[in-house]
């Protein structure tokens, strides 16, 4: 007749049974994690493309959030701090947080500073306030009291500019002009000819052309 297990042994045997599941946990909670990338280009202040082995990706930058290009001239100039800091071809460090419902990585972006942080201490970005968790919320805030305190950028108005986050709001709004021309036309990317044209048009306020908003028009383009 088999001689029971003893319970020492039983013990053993559980362990040993919940062990592959423990790994499983663990590699799901843990984030992704940092990689290399080459700029490729600048979207708006607040996005951009690089290249990670070859392999082009979007980043929408974390815990900021960089005025609308319709928001002129505070969105032109976001942008283009965003290029004077990234160059194409400069090789950065991607810190992904999440990523967000257009499929782009949300990251801090680090050239030999802290890109996301510099923005908003430069007075080119507000702190993102509905998505600071995953941040050091802290520096984020400090950083626009101090840009607000030295009037940089977008607080060279009384209280800042309109938040993009209402400004697009606002944009959703049917009295609101959707970036129509006079007339009311609404170009289609296949008429328009150019990339660069495009790039233009969505800086005039054709918010419609970046159908993925990733502060890209007509990628088909390309």
């Amino acid at each position: 007749m088999p001689q029971p297990l003893k319970p020492q042994l039983l013990l053993v045997l559980a362990i040993a049974a919940s062990i592959p599941s423990a790994i499983q946990l663990s590699a799901a909670a843990v984030p992704a994690t940092e990689f290399r990338a080459t700029v490729l280009s600048i979207g708006d202040g607040d996005t951009l493309r690089v290249s990670r082995q070859g392999l082009p990706i979007t980043i929408r930058l974390a815990c900021i959030d960089a005025p609308e290009m319709a928001q002129s001239p505070y969105g032109q100039q976001s942008r283009s701090y965003l290029q004077t800091r990234l160059a194409k071809g400069r090789e950065v460090t991607i810190l992904p947080h999440t990523t967000d419902r257009y499929g782009r990585t949300v990251a801090e972006v680090i050239s030999d500073i802290n890109i996301n942080l510099a923005l908003v201490e430069d007075g080119q970005a507000f702190a993102y306030r509905q998505y600071l968790s995953g941040c050091e919320a802290k520096k984020y805030l400090d950083a626009e009291y101090r840009a607000s305190r030295h009037r940089y950028g977008v607080w060279q108005v009384p209280g800042g500019i309109t938040r993009p986050w209402d400004y697009r709001r606002g944009r959703r709004n049917p009295v609101i002009p959707d970036g129509t021309t006079p007339g009311g036309r609404r170009y289609r990317c296949k008429e328009i000819g150019s990339y660069a044209r495009a790039q233009e048009l969505l800086r005039q306020g054709h918010s419609y052309l970046d159908s993925n908003g990733d502060g890209e028009a007509c990628e088909s383009l390309r």
